[in-house]
């Protein structure tokens, strides 16, 4: 990638920054066809207190998303959202949702980590009124933004911030594939 990946848009909630990128991934059909191929057992929960709702995952090594060009373009991205601060991936994985599944806000970190999570939208296409959107919460509980899913489209976010991905309407045929990589600084 030559040059610096650039947000299409930006949001700030409550001092933490949300970063949607669009236009990086040009082979998402090839991501989704594997996906659609792809393994995944309903063993993933959003908080401790919903461990009754489990959803749809696929684990990713981190070994092999190392060798995978999609960190590459994520980390250019993460590079923009916090240019001062080097992260490296720690967990990959893609979720599976389909109408009827319960999915729960929740953060990926505690407050003071400083974790990041890239969120990619893997998706040929998607219409409006399929929802599956990822809406992110202020602290006070109220909607701050959300981001709607487009194919190949990256949201990289502060993992602290209050977050859920909607599941898709009952109209939405196919799934709502995001695949998440959860990041954090690099250590010197």
């Amino acid at each position: 990638m030559a040059a610096s990946p650039t947000p299409a848009r930006q949001f700030d909630v409550d001092g933490r920054g949300v970063w949607v990128f669009d236009g990086l991934l040009p082979d998402v059909a090839a991501h989704v066809a594997a996906l659609d191929r792809a393994p995944f057992t309903r063993t993933e929960v959003a908080r401790p207190d919903t461990a009754a709702f489990r959803h749809w995952v696929n684990e990713i090594p981190v070994e092999i998303l190392q060798r995978h060009p999609l960190q590459a373009v994520t980390l250019a991205a993460v590079s923009v959202a916090r240019p001062d601060h080097p992260y490296r991936a720690y967990r990959a994985y893609t979720n599976h949702a389909t109408f009827g599944d319960m999915l729960f806000s929740h953060t990926d970190c505690l407050p003071d980590q400083h974790d990041l999570t890239a969120l990619w939208f893997m998706c040929v296409d998607w219409d409006v009124e399929w929802g599956g959107e990822t809406t992110f919460f202020d602290e006070r509980g109220e909607i701050a933004c959300a981001v709607l899913p487009r194919p190949g489209r990256l949201v990289v976010f502060d993992g602290a911030i209050r977050h859920v991905g909607r599941p898709p309407s009952r109209i939405c045929p196919v799934p709502r594939y995001t695949l998440a990589l959860k990041l954090e600084p690099r250590r010197a």
